[in-house]
């Protein structure tokens, strides 16, 4: 049985780990909640980007294949941007990606395909980089997550597409649901491909729109535009996914902590209860011994 400084030192050891936890969940909610409002305030934005793209399509105005970043071509090498946070300590969240990852790579190479990667996030840059080759990896960009930065990762996509070293470019990040659920999703990034819009209700008049300048023009300008919206998207989605599943985490760990807690106090108890009564036996049996003598 364990000596009682033995335990004490374990429930202090305990104790001060839960103080560490509790406090990494707060400042977690905090960061959540930022995080959140921005994620909130860009969605929409997002879909109504995809919906003009739709739109244009959908009026013949322009041709998907007048416009390079559109082009299909045959697919030999396909190129994976993930997206991991770069911190740990938030539960399975980041393997999670890794695994959809590991499983889109093993899906393309079945298909005789080559896969590159772009890693944004240094986890999944630290277990790709000796698996597979990587075209880049940007790290140290998921605690602030910026347009500069989610620019830079789309054009070297961007350029890589453009350039032959990929066919077909996919992106891989964290979704978030809720504060209890954030998925891995996997998106086709290039060649840009939008459904068309369904139809929309009758309002009562009808002619198609005016662009200015020409759809051409705009298509030009607003692709390039729509892949760095959609490389920041799965940006702040799995930032707002990793401060929830950290939180999660976190809150677990505590929870865990005062179980443990309990339990060594209770071992506690009993030790120093076993110990009384060893010495109380030990005093009778010495005052009997005694009597006896």
């Amino acid at each position: 049985m364990p000596n009682l400084r033995d335990i004490r030192r374990k429930i202090e050891a305990i104790k001060k780990i839960g103080q560490i936890t509790r406090a990494m969940n707060m400042v977690a909610a905090a960061k959540l909640r930022g995080a959140q409002t921005r994620l909130e305030q860009f969605r929409p934005y997002g879909e109504k980007f995809r919906e003009v793209i739709s739109e244009l399509v959908a009026s013949r105005a322009v041709l998907p294949s007048q416009f390079p970043l559109m082009a299909v071509r045959e697919v030999k090498t396909v190129g994976l941007v993930l997206v991991t946070a770069d911190r740990g300590l938030c539960g399975a969240f980041n393997s999670n990606l890794i695994k959809e990852a590991e499983k889109f790579i093993a899906e393309r190479e079945a298909q005789g395909q080559a896969v590159k990667l772009i890693c944004v996030g240094k986890k999944g840059y630290q277990y790709f980089r000796r698996q597979a080759e990587v075209l880049e990896s940007y790290t140290d960009v998921m605690g602030r997550v910026l347009m500069q930065d989610a620019r830079t990762i789309a054009r070297r996509a961007m350029r890589a597409f453009l350039d032959g070293e990929i066919d077909e470019a996919h992106v891989i990040y964290g979704y978030f649901i809720n504060v209890v659920r954030q998925v891995p999703k996997r998106e086709k990034l290039l060649p840009i491909s939008v459904e068309e819009s369904p139809e929309k209700e009758d309002k009562g008049f009808s002619g198609a729109p005016i662009y200015e300048p020409s759809p051409e023009e705009l298509f030009d300008q607003i692709l390039p535009m729509y892949v760095n919206t959609r490389i920041y998207a799965a940006m702040l989605e799995t930032a707002v996914s990793e401060q929830a599943a950290r939180m999660t985490a976190m809150d677990n760990a505590n929870r865990a902590c005062g179980d443990m807690v309990r339990e060594l106090t209770l071992l506690f108890n009993k030790t120093r209860q076993a110990s009384i009564t060893k010495e109380l036996m030990d005093i009778v049996g010495g005052a009997e011994a005694i009597k006896q003598g």
